[in-house]
């Protein structure tokens, strides 16, 4: 898996981290990511899927007013990362085609509709099928040049980039997947 302390800490770009890295190795690290999220799912029962973790610093600025203090459940968490990890694949191969990137690609699972494991695990291997998939799309021969900037602390992202900004949201999330399990299981005892 890729490591982005260095983005983190400012000391790297995400063109920096994306430079050198083939078609080939998104295959591959979008595999290791998914395997890694259903590693950390891999002993969860039904009743984990809703339980509702403790978070004291839950702050979701994006999404419904009502909802920016609520703990997220590790159905949520699922669809919230695979959605962003989705939509950095789509807006990945518009710029592997050479075509300007306009707007947004995403589209959220209902997080309320996920209440079992076998739908968490079906999101997650649903979301690998869909991200490699458009990277199956992408031509022999990607517009590597055409970049362009989704926020200013991104800077200018090729494909590559724009499609490893996705896992990057992913790895922001594993702790907080790890930390809902943990929780989850105590609650079990």
């Amino acid at each position: 898996m890729l490591d982005f302390n260095a983005v983190k800490s400012g000391s790297q770009s995400f063109a920096d981290v994306a430079a050198g890295l083939t078609k080939a190795d998104l295959y591959q690290l979008t595999n290791e990511m998914i395997d890694v999220m259903q590693g950390i799912v891999i002993d969860a029962v039904d009743a984990d899927v809703a339980f509702v973790p403790v978070d004291p610093n839950a702050n979701d600025t994006f999404g419904k007013p009502e909802e920016s203090t609520l703990a997220w459940t590790l159905g949520h968490v699922v669809v919230h990362a695979t959605a962003s990890s989705e939509e950095a694949a789509a807006l990945a191969l518009v710029l592997a085609r050479g075509l300007p990137v306009e707007g947004r690609s995403r589209y959220e699972t209902p997080w309320e509709s996920v209440t079992s494991i076998a739908q968490v695990r079906q999101r997650l291997e649903e979301s690998r099928r869909m991200r490699q998939a458009m990277l199956d799309a992408w031509p022999d021969e990607p517009h590597l040049d055409i970049t362009y900037s989704p926020f200013p602390q991104a800077g200018e992202l090729n494909a590559v980039g724009r499609f490893i900004l996705g896992l990057y949201h992913d790895a922001d999330h594993l702790d907080q997947l790890r930390e809902i399990m943990r929780q989850a299981s105590a609650a079990r005892v």
